[in-house]
C-alpha cells in the first residue's frame, strides 16, 4: 500500500487553494470567530463541495477545514467537548468523502492533510502574523495536543501544521505530535526571510528535522514573491509552499487589498528550491490550482 511518505518521495504533489475564499465566492459569510470552521457545523456540504472543486481541478491533497476549530475556540460559543471532538473528525471525513466522489483526478492517489492552525488562529485578530502570544511551549503544548489526538482519530494521511509563527509555538506542536503514528508537515508564516515573529528560517526549518514525525517543512499564507528565497533556506527536508493569492490582509476590514498575483508562474523557482508539496492559501481557488497542476504536469479532468 502506498502511504503519503511513498507519494512526496515520487513527488511533487499538488496541494489545493483557499478554503475561506471559495465558500465566499459560494456565497457564505465567513465574519465570525470561527471563519470556516463554523460551516463543519451549519453547512459540511459546503465544505465538501470546495474540496470536490479543488481535486476535479488538479490538486492531490485537499487540506481540510479545521484551521481555526479547536477546543478553545469552539468551548466560547457554547459548543460542547464532545461535539468539537466530533465536527473536527468530520473535517478529515468530508475531504475524504470528497477524495473519493469528486470527478475526474489525476489516475493517482487523492490526499487528506488534516489542517493544524496556530493558536493564533483561534484568537482570530491576527496574531498568527506575529506570535509571542506570551505562553509557555508548555502551554502551547497542551493547547494542541487534544486536537491532534481528535484529528488522528480519523485517520489522515498527513497534518498540516501550518502558519505557525515562531519556534516556540513550533517546538510545542513538534512535542504534541509525539506518538500519534501520523506524518506531518511543518510551514511556517514569515516576514521576509525570518518567521513572523523575527527567528531565523533557517533555524526553524532544522528544528523540523528534530522530529521524526515531520516529512516537509516550508511556509504558507506568505506573499508569494518572497517564497523562493525563504525555501532556499531549507536544507533539512523536502519543501512545502503554498503562498496567498496576492495583496495585503487587513485584520480590521477582515478583507483582502490589492492585485492578485499569478502564482503558477513561480512553481519552476519553487522546484528549484527543493518543494515537493506546492499549492494555494489565501486567494488561491480552483483556477489557479489547476494552471498550478498544469505547470507541474498534473493534468485537471478533461486535458
Amino acid at each position: 500500500m502506498t502511504t503519503f511518505r511513498d507519494a512526496l518521495a515520487a513527488g511533487p504533489l499538488v496541494l489545493d487553494g483557499g478554503m475561506s475564499n471559495e465558500l465566499e465566492a459560494q456565497g457564505h459569510d465567513l465574519s465570525g470567530a470561527l471563519w470556516s470552521a463554523r460551516l463543519l457545523r451549519d453547512d459540511p456540504d459546503a465544505i465538501t463541495a470546495v474540496h470536490r472543486a479543488y481535486y476535479a481541478a488538479g490538486a492531490q491533497v485537499a487540506i481540510t477545514a479545521g484551521y481555526q476549530a479547536t477546543y478553545d475556540g469552539f468551548a466560547r460559543l457554547g459548543i460542547t467537548r464532545a461535539e468539537t471532538t466530533r465536527l473536527l473528525r468530520r473535517s478529515v471525513r468530508l475531504a475524504r468523502e470528497a477524495a473519493e466522489s469528486a470527478p475526474g483526478g489525476t489516475g493517482g492517489a487523492r490526499w487528506v492533510a488534516a489542517s493544524v492552525g496556530p493558536y493564533g488562529a483561534m484568537l482570530a485578530d491576527g496574531s498568527e502574523y506575529r506570535g509571542d502570544y506570551g505562553l509557555s511551549v508548555a502551554e502551547l503544548t497542551r493547547f494542541h495536543r487534544p486536537r491532534l489526538e481528535a484529528l488522528a482519530e480519523a485517520a489522515p494521511d498527513v497534518f498540516a501544521v501550518e502558519t505557525i509563527p515562531d519556534l516556540r509555538e513550533a517546538e510545542a506542536v513538534l512535542t504534541a505530535l509525539d506518538g500519534l503514528g501520523i506524518p506531518a508537515w511543518l510551514s511556517y508564516s514569515i516576514r521576509g526571510t525570518t518567521t513572523s515573529a523575527g527567528q531565523p528560517l533557517a533555524e526553524a526549518f532544522a528544528l523540523a528535522r528534530s522530529s521524526q514525525d515531520v516529512v516537509a517543512t516550508g511556509v504558507n499564507c506568505a506573499p508569494a514573491a518572497d517564497t523562493a528565497a525563504a525555501l532556499a533556506l531549507n536544507t533539512a527536508l523536502p519543501g512545502v509552499v503554498y503562498p496567498n493569492g496576492g495583496g495585503v490582509w487587513d485584520p480590521e476590514a477582515r478583507g483582502w487589498l490589492g492585485a492578485q498575483d499569478e502564482i503558477a508562474d513561480l512553481a519552476p523557482s519553487w522546484l528549484s528550491a527543493g518543494a515537493v508539496l506546492v499549492g494555494g492559501c489565501c486567494r488561491v481557488g480552483p483556477a489557479e490550482i489547476a494552471q498550478l497542476a498544469g505547470r507541474l504536469a498534473v493534468s485537471p479532468p478533461g486535458h
